[in-house]
């Protein structure tokens, strides 16, 4: 996914590029100062908050929000990177960046089906990546990590001001790590 990104970037007519997936918006208050900075461009990206909407929603807690992106950038000095399906925008050396005012409208999830489906989708990618990369997991990290993440989520990032929403999101993200690292333990068993 990175390679495509990157080819689509190296595409771009101009040096300035905003980046969006087709399921992400621009409210009025982003939109403004993008505008600012388009004709003053001092720094060579520009980070801003992604607020996700969920089944009608927009989530303003836990590990959801602010959920901050670069997403703006001069492309002679960034490139996507990252693994699948945790790519970003970096820099290809050392610069500044700035925060903008303003969200990216993230329309996320419109049921409980499609997350489950995403979260099955995304733990075998990601449990692939890790395999790869000589990254390993036990019985404790399979107990421990999706503990953790929905603590986190959940208590520490304040979900549960989000109401029954955050406490669904908080159990997904831990869902996701605990088949991460389930299919990962499967995969190194196969070759143990």
């Amino acid at each position: 996914l990175c390679r495509a990104k990157n080819k689509a970037l190296s595409l771009a007519k101009h040096n300035l590029v905003l980046s969006l997936d087709a399921d992400e918006a621009l409210d009025k208050v982003l939109q403004d100062s993008i505008l600012y900075v388009k004709s003053n461009f001092q720094y060579k990206g520009y980070i801003m908050n992604r607020f996700n909407n969920y089944c009608g929603k927009f989530i303003r807690h836990g590990s959801w929000y602010p959920d901050t992106r670069m997403r703006l950038v001069d492309k002679s000095f960034a490139q996507w990177a990252g693994d699948n399906p945790h790519d970003t925008l970096t820099f290809t050396s050392p610069h500044s960046k700035k925060h903008l005012k303003g969200n990216i409208l993230h329309y996320s999830f419109s049921s409980f089906e499609e997350h489950a489906a995403q979260n099955n989708k995304f733990s075998s990618i990601s449990a692939d990546s890790l395999f790869k990369r000589g990254r390993k997991t036990n019985l404790f990290k399979i107990f421990f990590n999706p503990s953790w993440a929905f603590a986190r989520s959940y208590l520490v990032r304040m979900g549960f001001l989000d109401g029954f929403y955050g406490f669904v999101i908080a159990v997904n993200i831990a869902h996701l790590t605990f088949l991460k690292h389930s299919k990962l333990y499967k995969m190194q068993k196969a070759i143990s």
